[in-house]
């Protein structure tokens, strides 16, 4: 036993120490990002810990309990925050889906979004709220939030986001995202044991109700959280499967159309918006402790230690779960569990003045978070890989733009979420009772002190929050996106991410050795029969089985492949291929005048099968970018279109790397001259600098205006570039099925 132990460790040595900088084969990210994704994200979730109480909320204790803003004019400012989200949304969206940083998607806005996220959330704290109305109250808080809207979703989006680049392969990123989540939860669960016993000393009594809390541990909070975040900037890598040679920018219409046509997203954001009354449960436990005196101070300190280490557990049983029976499965039956331990909180609820009252309570939620918690392990994972899928439809890395499209749930959720304060109105948490009660008229909270409508409030909670968690498990069994389907997917686009910078460049590297290999392996495997799963259930052993299962994913992920290779050759491949043909013939200048099927022509097209259907989406889509194209060149291209020259924003972009070079050279001279007290040194330096400065200011716009052209036209001529990519990976799938080609 001892020496098996000793293997064990031995075996995770060497295996830390072979991948620290370099990833395992078949995987993308070293044991040192993995590390740094999951320690930077300590700082992200002190930040995000911090600011779940400073964004506008229905039930956010801290604005509503404590700066006391009533629920109802909370609503509101609520509806105005998410009504100004949408141009900020937009914006977001554009500039990450447009960001053409070395750094990558998402690594920059984690330090340029990061620090004023920090800066705006100490300020926000330290307003004089106590001598305010209620309407500067909210104009404050609303004016505070839409800045909030705009850097801390940035911040918090950029980090979530990140997962979906640093890995191609599904699994891996569940298995990055346990250990992620296994790492980050140390920060609330360490916060929610002291933040109780740091509020008593600071206000001397048991209550999170006291501004001065906030105003003292928040701010130091915000700040290291946002020094430990950097972490992951410095030590991460993003890794995005799509052409190296393809430099284009994406329109903004466009990218939301190509969204809005990807059925897993609104699958997803469906179960979000019919689900809004989950979260109706998750004060009870807060207003037990503060309004029925359920415990101290101190053992409420652990209730919510151990509440919140219930998410601990999840990630280390979510990977082997997905592997077992996939994410679908996994999102079903979590949220039905949840209805049935939300529900047994009900006879809780009425034992309140029991001692042991909180303690049960404590269970039933540590119980229910466990289960929810799996499901929402799977989040980031379901995301990104709809964003593969999207890559796949579309054929362009469109990220940001799902932020964007999001947005339509903003009108649901402004109406949705009226329903939780009419729940509270309706329940008893209003000012006629508040005062009924005697208690004070400008803060209702203080009816849930009575015990008996403490109850029935709770109650009415509770059996909402069970609606909430049954409707949210709906739109999931419409959810056919399989892990296998997902990895068939990104070896498609790496086939045809390798043969198009082939195509421009002739260079056989790596990668287009590695999709040679791909299709080598699926011609073999494509024909393969091995058979039913579920015979083989019966008739095999558990390893046999396990091998046979694998087996049979390779065939099926073959399969997917040798569809991509063989698609010109269907009916409907051909007449897009003749299609593509002509209008690449025709050049930039001349593909509008080229007569091609009208929209009505189209819409009559068959769509009994999926290719069909998928023929017909792709024809309405390219009519629509031609008919932009002709207006395009009426406005901007008069005279004509001809191909741009790429070279000169090559040369631009060259001539910003070597400034940025000399800029940070110079840098470091004068941080040494200063510790050398050399004043000449200094000087002369600093001279450098504002030169060096002024330099950066006229490259920087010189590269704006021509990335702004280059945008410009490859908008204009998209339906040209479509098309000459369509025949070029035709030519290449031909060459590549005939056995024409060599590595």
């Amino acid at each position: 036993m001892i020496k098996r132990i000793k293997e064990i460790i031995l075996s995770f040595i060497l295996s830390f120490k072979n991948y620290w900088k370099k990833p395992p084969e078949g995987r993308y990210m070293s044991y040192k990002e993995i590390a740094s994704l999951a320690t930077g994200g300590i700082g992200v979730r002190i930040i995000t810990y911090c600011f779940a109480q400073l964004i506008i909320s229905t039930g956010n204790s801290l604005l509503g309990n404590t700066i006391g803003i009533d629920p109802m004019p909370l609503q509101i400012i609520y509806m105005i925050s998410l009504i100004t989200a949408v141009p900020l949304t937009a914006l977001r969206a554009k500039m990450i889906d447009n960001t053409k940083s070395m750094k990558g998607k998402y690594r920059p806005y984690i330090l340029t979004m990061g620090l004023p996220t920090a800066v705006l959330g100490s300020l926000f704290l330290w307003m004089p709220y106590e001598h305010m109305s209620l309407f500067w109250k909210c104009a404050v808080v609303l004016g505070f939030n839409v800045a909030f809207q705009f850097f801390f979703s940035f911040f918090q989006d950029s980090y979530d986001s990140l997962i979906n680049v640093l890995s191609p392969n599904s699994i891996e990123r569940s298995d990055v995202l346990s250990i992620r989540y296994i790492v980050e939860n140390l920060s609330p669960s360490i916060v929610g044991i002291i933040f109780p016993l740091l509020a008593k000393m600071i206000t001397g009594e048991d209550t999170l109700y006291n501004i001065k809390i906030y105003r003292y541990l928040y701010p130091p909070m915000l700040f290291a959280g946002f020094l430990v975040s950097m972490i992951i900037y410095f030590n991460t890598t993003e890794k995005i499967v799509q052409p190296k040679s393809r430099n284009v920018q994406i329109k903004f219409t466009d990218a939301f159309r190509a969204v809005a046509r990807n059925k897993y997203f609104w699958i997803i954001s469906l179960a979000g918006w019919i689900g809004f009354l989950e979260v109706g449960f998750h004060k009870i436990m807060e207003w037990m402790y503060n309004y029925q005196g359920a415990c101290t101070a101190g053992q409420y300190a652990v209730v919510t230690a151990i509440a919140g280490n219930a998410s601990f557990w999840p990630n280390l049983v979510g990977p082997i779960l997905i592997r077992k029976y996939g994410k679908k499965k996994i999102l079903i039956w979590t949220n039905l569990m949840s209805v049935v331990f939300i529900l047994a909180m009900l006879p809780v609820i009425h034992s309140s003045g029991k001692p042991y009252a909180i303690w049960v309570l404590l269970a039933v939620t540590f119980i229910n978070q466990f289960i929810t918690s799996l499901g929402h392990l799977l989040g980031p994972g379901v995301n990104a890989d709809i964003r593969d899928y999207q890559h796949y439809i579309s054929g362009e890395r469109i990220d940001g733009m799902f932020s964007a499209v999001g947005l339509i749930g903003n009108a649901i959720t402004m109406v949705t979420g009226m329903a939780l304060p009419a729940i509270y109105s309706k329940a008893g948490l209003n000012k006629d009772v508040a005062g009924m009660l005697g208690y004070d008229v400008n803060n209702v909270y203080e009816v849930l002190y009575n015990r008996s409508y403490f109850i029935s409030i709770c109650s009415v909670l509770i059996i909402a929050s069970a609606v909430g968690a049954a409707l949210n498990a709906i739109p999931y069994f419409f959810y056919d996106f399989t892990e296998i389907k997902q990895k068939a997917i990104v070896n498609v686009l790496k086939i045809r991410a390798a043969f198009e910078d082939y195509s421009k460049t002739g260079e056989v590297n790596d990668d287009y050795k590695e999709a040679c290999e791909l299709i080598k392996t699926s011609k073999v495997l494509a024909d393969k029969d091995v058979g039913s799963l579920k015979e083989l259930r019966k008739k095999t052993s558990v390893s046999e089985f396990n091998k046979l299962k694998k087996e049979n994913e390779e065939v099926e992920i073959s399969r997917f492949i040798l569809e991509e290779l063989n698609k010109y050759n269907t009916e409907e491949g051909k007449a897009w291929l003749g299609e593509a043909q002509r209008i690449a013939e025709a050049g930039p200048d001349g593909f509008p005048q080229i007569k091609l099927p009208s929209k009505n022509e189209i819409k009559l097209m068959p769509s009994k099968t999926q290719i069909q259907a998928n023929f017909r989406r792709d024809a309405l889509v390219r009519n629509e970018n031609i008919k932009a194209a002709k207006k395009a060149m009426q406005r901007y291209f008069a005279d004509g279109v001809s191909d741009f020259d790429e070279s000169e924003l090559e040369k631009l972009y060259e001539k910003e790397n070597a400034i940025i070079d000399e800029f940070t050279k110079l840098c470091a001279e004068l941080k040494k001259a200063k510790e050398a007290r050399d004043r000449k040194a200094v000087k002369e330096l600093n001279e450098q600098l504002m030169w060096i400065k002024v330099e950066k200011k006229k490259v920087a716009k010189a590269v704006k205006e021509r990335e702004n052209l280059h945008a410009l036209y490859y908008r204009t001529v998209k339906p040209y570039t479509d098309a000459v990519r369509v025949t070029e990976q035709a030519e290449a799938y031909s060459r590549i099925m005939a056995e024409s080609f060599t590595v």
